[in-house]
This record gives C-alpha cells, structure tokens and sequence, in this order.
C-alpha cells in the first residue's frame, strides 16, 4: 500500500509549511489526482487518518479530486476528456492519442487553516 508513504510525505510537506503560521490548526488538506497516478482515493483517506495521528494535521479532512484523462488528438487538433484509461482513442474521431494533457498529477492543491480563529486558505 504505497498511499501511506505518499500521505506521510504530504502530511510532512502541509507541516513544514506551517511554519510561517505558528499555532495554527490545519482545517482541510485538498489534492489532485489524476486517474492515471496509481493511487485508490479511498485508501489515501483512510492512510491520512493514520499518518496525520499526533500531527498538527490531526482531525483534519482529506479531500481528493480525481481528475478525468485528457489526451490531445491531432487529428481533431483538440483536447479531449476520456471515459475511462483503457483506449487512449480520440472520442470524437477514433484516433489513437499518445499526448497526455491531464490525468498524472498528484499534488496539494490546497490547505486551509484555522489561524487563532480566523480561517485562511493556503493555495
């Protein structure tokens, strides 16, 4: 289960940037995951619950959005949103896409933070 090492480098990484914010009690941590990144939502939440245990992110909440393949078609000379990851294959024409625009990220995209009462998001 390699959610657990990519959520206790992300708890790591929200920690250390709360530095600049002393006392401060992180509300909300939000990611982008591509659906290509190898990565099971449900598990990276149940993993955050463990590896945030005892850290300033504890009883905080993970939120993960999945974001959908996006492939460029040069035959449509257009992007395009894929159903699913089995067929790389243009919808609108049947093509065969190998330029990948969106569908492999795996970041932080947010962390919002109560900051002595007074909420702020980190972006």
């Amino acid at each position: 289960m390699h959610e657990l090492s990519i959520v206790t480098s992300i708890v790591e990484t929200v920690t250390e940037s709360l530095t600049a914010y002393p006392g401060a009690r992180v509300l909300e941590v939000r990611l982008r995951v591509g659906a290509l990144a190898s990565v099971v939502p449900d598990s990276l939440e149940f993993c955050y619950g463990i590896a945030s245990e005892g850290t300033p992110l504890e009883g905080s909440r993970l939120v993960v959005n999945v974001l959908p393949v996006v492939v460029h078609c040069e035959r449509c000379a257009q992007d395009a949103e894929l159903d699913g990851v089995q067929s790389f294959r243009c919808p609108r024409c049947g093509e065969l896409c190998g330029e990948i625009r969106q569908g492999r990220e795996l970041e932080i995209e947010s962390i919002e933070i109560d900051e002595m009462n007074k909420v702020e998001e980190i972006a």
